[in-house]
């Protein structure tokens, strides 16, 4: 098990998360889409928030975000063997389930699972946008394990509607007295919601992609720094829960969505539907997206998502991977 005594902590705090998230389902019967995480009152909790949270911009704790994340990184190798030269790998989420399971808006489409050729697999968590599960989740784990594959996991993040945003606004560590705070405790929900679905389905990661890009039928605002405080606060909470972050787009799909924002945390490139050479080629500097470490390239081929380790990065797959 990737560890260390930051994992340790984590994985105490992720169990935690766990309980107070299924306590408050059972307690009031509520889809999992709209499962508070308090029984605080309402009033306590503001009060709470205008004397310890946060206050600011977007982006005034990325940089002790990414260096958080660095640290949590550091603690979590675990004991995959270094390897030379690069590695191929792919990824999957709610669109490989059996056909008909999901939400009405993202119903899954049973497309093909990894070819035998991938070493590893980023499982998604969501359905689409963020408190909706991936619903064959637990399946797809234990798919990876079955045959001994490397995993890790990633999460799309999204922008909250009004009723999401008037159940979150107060529910978090920061200031709900300002848009961007409000926003940020819908992010760092988001996360938390992620964090039981991987305990619920046994995914043990090292690290969690942070996917930021349109969500078709959920769309982001047309204000960037509203849409980079929910990413920010999705941050806090997986480096709060003891993982260590990145980040999935492209330059192009980052800057439509939060502008310049940056978190400087390593990064996994899409190339779209190209090849291993254009995905490769991602790594390069000129395809930065928010000036973190290139670690992934990704292709779309045969109805599949690729991927491969930019150069270097097999030399420590232990932090970006979990083996069990």
């Amino acid at each position: 098990m990737a560890g260390g005594a930051a994992r340790q902590v984590g994985l105490g705090l992720l169990l935690s998360l766990a309980l107070g998230l299924t306590a408050a389902c059972s307690e009031d019967d509520a889809t999992p889409e709209a499962a508070p995480t308090t029984t605080e009152p309402t009033k306590d909790k503001k009060q709470r928030n205008r004397d310890n949270g946060q206050q600011g911009q977007p982006g005034d704790e990325a940089g002790d975000l990414a260096d958080m994340a660095e640290d949590l990184a550091n603690d979590a190798r675990g004991t995959i063997p270094p390897r030379a030269g690069e590695v191929l790998g792919a990824d999957i989420s709610w669109p490989q389930c059996p056909k008909g399971m999901g939400i009405p808006e993202k119903q899954s489409l049973g497309l093909p699972m990894p070819v035998d050729e991938a070493e590893f697999v980023v499982v998604g968590l969501t359905n689409g946008p963020g408190f909706t599960p991936n619903p064959c989740l637990a399946d797809q784990v234990a798919w990876v394990e079955e045959r001994e594959l490397m995993i890790s996991a990633y999460a799309v993040a999204s922008y909250p509607d009004d009723a999401t945003l008037a159940r979150y606004e107060w529910d978090g560590p920061f200031d709900g007295t300002r848009l961007a705070g409000r926003l940020r405790n819908v992010g760092y929900q988001q996360a938390r919601f992620n964090v039981v679905s991987m305990i619920e389905a046994g995914l043990e990661t090292p690290i969690v992609w942070i996917d930021v890009e349109p969500v078709p039928d959920f769309e982001w605002s047309a204000d960037k720094a509203a849409n980079a405080a929910v990413v920010e606060g999705a941050a806090r909470a997986y480096t709060e829960a003891g993982y260590s972050i990145g980040v999935y787009s492209t330059p192009y799909l980052w800057d439509g969505v939060v502008g310049d924002f940056e978190l400087g945390v390593p990064e996994w490139r899409a190339a779209g539907r190209t090849s291993r050479d254009e995905a490769l080629a991602r790594c390069g500097d000129d395809w930065s997206i928010q000036g973190g470490t290139a670690v992934l390239g990704q292709w779309v081929a045969d109805n599949r998502d690729h991927n491969v380790t930019c150069p270097g990065i097999a030399q420590d797959l232990g932090r970006w991977f979990h083996r069990s």
